[in-house]
């Protein structure tokens, strides 16, 4: 698929400006989705340790009254973000399973290293607060001075980053 086929980035722009509003409008809340991720891990640990978890500060609110954290806005956000990915992928033809990596890297090797990049992004995610959706468009739209920050040390981290594994992409 070339270039000139791809959904056009600035009206990409106006839809995801116009999916906020409508989450502001309806959920009363932006369209950040790491907290979903924390409250599937409460869910997984509560399932494994349920001692642990209620008497954790950090997961025990998720369940405080017998709430269940995945009925939330979050998860049926996930959920549709997923859900539209696919359907996208797919009616344009573009559905493949596949790992995408340089020359000089194995596909295990791209894994690991995704994975890890994962985790740290996670964790960040949470120490700030958010994630690069919930910060960065949220955050940003609401000319929060701490989500500009946040995006300016994304771009310079991602920039400073491309110099070390430039390599593997040649």
């Amino acid at each position: 698929m070339s270039l000139r086929d791809r959904f056009p980035p600035v009206l990409a722009g106006v839809v995801i400006g116009l999916s906020m509003l409508a989450a502001f409008v309806v959920a009363g809340r932006g369209i950040g989705v790491s907290g979903m991720m924390t409250r599937l891990v409460a869910t997984v640990q509560h399932a494994l340790l349920p001692e642990l978890t209620e008497k954790s500060a950090y997961f025990g609110r998720y369940f405080a009254g017998g709430a269940n954290p995945l009925d939330d806005y979050l998860s049926y956000l996930m959920v549709g973000l997923l859900a539209g990915a696919f359907v996208g992928s797919v009616t344009a033809g573009d559905f493949r399973l596949e790992v995408q990596r340089g020359p000089r890297i194995s596909t295990g090797g791209r894994l690991v290293l995704a994975l890890i990049g994962g985790v740290i992004t996670g964790f960040a995610a949470r120490l700030a607060r958010g994630c690069t959706s919930g910060q960065g468009l949220v955050g940003g739209a609401e000319l929060s001075v701490g989500a500009w920050a946040f995006l300016l040390c994304i771009f310079a981290g991602g920039f400073a980053t491309a110099w070390f594994v430039r390599k593997q992409w040649i």
